[in-house]
């Protein structure tokens, strides 16, 4: 039987604006999601869909067809930003406003819920039309990222499936409603951060000459590091570093003890770019603080993340299906994403796609950048995100593609504990 996506998909409309409003009218925090997987629990037991729980990671809805196939992969993340919503968007008052104070799904992650979930309800709907088994996963606390730890053991060694691919979307603010992009290669960026406290000699600020100063430490490091990236990295990778954070002394007639500095590295090649930048990153911190006398002590950092991965062939699989449930035109080029996803760690382990879904239309105010008070999202975007996501499974099922994946040897606890 052949199934008209779209159009069911459209039956649905009202569904996935029920999900996605009372979802970012009542937004928690990672880690904090009570309410938001009790709901997710309540709506897939109402429609008879299995369900387990992962503690620390999420809830995996298992929709089983009966007959031997792949088993593949959905994900949506569910955690909220603290970020304070304003009642406006870029041009107009919302449809629709978070009842948390302080609290705010920011970043898309309400539609994303309203997707799989409706997603869910159609597949396991027409499970006689399609063979294997599919997943969906109700990642928390995504924004936190440490939700991988626990995720990844339960995946490989305690679901008791054999993943064969993944799939996610995620909404996009500079991208039309209406459109889909898929970017070869590395949709989203790999990241790490750094917490750095250089130590020095403070003293008075009149005999700087008896003084190891690590703000003259500091300023030294800082300008050098922007020219690492020129020296470190290759002219045609793409590499950005910032300092987000800067701490040191309270006085002015006072040269500090200490001085300490934080920030992120974004990459889109982590073997190219992030790992050549990053050794050099602490070579040339400890160079630094040898000449200037001083030394430094690192917080608690992680390893750092890789860039999400687009498989080839699963990328080709997409593009076909996608068009041939809502036709040639809705695909658009687009710039990768700078931001960075956990999604990178999944598409390490199995060959898969992310996709973005456009949600900006002039007309409706929405199109403000993430994680700011303006983002909002046009809700007509939610039909094309989770016909996308069917329209994908039903093929990746159908053809089951054999592709040139090569799954990472990393050990899992190392893998899944990278963050940025």
């Amino acid at each position: 039987m052949s199934l008209d996506i779209k159009k069911l998909v459209e039956t649905q409309f009202p569904l996935l604006v029920e999900i996605r409003r009372h979802c970012h009218e009542y937004p928690e925090l990672s880690w904090q999601e009570t309410k938001t997987l009790a709901y997710i629990k309540e709506k897939l037991s109402g429609w008879h869909i299995p369900s387990q729980s992962i503690e620390k990671g999420g809830i995996a809805a298992i929709l089983e067809s009966g007959q031997p196939g792949p088993t593949l992969l959905l994900r949506a993340d569910i955690d909220a930003l603290p970020v304070q919503e304003g009642a406006m968007n870029l041009s107009q008052k919302r449809t629709c406003i978070s009842q948390i104070p302080g609290v705010m799904h920011a970043c898309g992650h309400d539609g994303h819920i309203a997707m799989l979930l409706v997603a869910a309800k159609i597949l396991h709907e027409c499970k006689d039309t399609w063979s294997g088994t599919i997943i969906c996963l109700f990642e928390q606390g995504e924004e936190d990222s440490h939700a991988m730890e626990y995720i990844v053991p339960w995946l490989e060694t305690k679901s008791g499936y054999h993943i064969d691919g993944c799939y996610a979307t995620h909404l996009r603010w500079d991208i039309p409603t209406g459109k889909i992009a898929i970017c070869p290669d590395a949709p989203m960026a790999g990241g790490f951060r750094f917490d750095i406290t250089i130590h020095g000699q403070g003293g008075h600020g009149s005999r700087p000459d008896l003084c190891h100063s690590p703000i003259d430490c500091f300023s030294a490091f800082n300008q050098e590091l922007q020219g690492l990236r020129l020296r470190a990295v290759p002219p045609r990778q793409c590499l950005a570093v910032s300092i987000g954070s800067l701490h040191s002394g309270e006085l002015q007639n006072v040269v500090p003890q200490e001085l300490t500095f934080g920030g992120t590295c974004r990459y889109f090649d982590y073997d190219k770019a992030g790992k050549p930048f990053y050794d050099e990153f602490y070579h040339l911190l400890d160079h630094t603080c040898a000449s200037y006398h001083c030394s430094w002590t690192s917080g608690p950092v992680p390893k750092p993340l890789y860039e999400v991965h687009n498989d080839k062939t699963c990328a080709a699989l997409a593009e076909k299906a996608i068009t041939a449930s809502l036709g040639n035109d809705i695909l658009t080029k687009c710039e990768p994403w700078m931001a960075s996803e956990t999604f990178a760690i999944l598409t390490r382990l199995y060959p898969g796609v992310l996709t973005f879904t456009g949600i900006a239309n002039p007309s409706k105010g929405t199109g403000g950048n993430h994680h700011t008070p303006e983002f909002d999202l046009d809700e007509d975007a939610l039909v094309y995100g989770t016909t996308a996501c069917i329209s994908y499974a039903l093929a990746f099922l159908k053809e089951n593609p054999q592709t040139s994946f090569i799954r990472t040897n990393e050990p899992l606890d190392t893998l899944a504990a990278r963050n940025v």
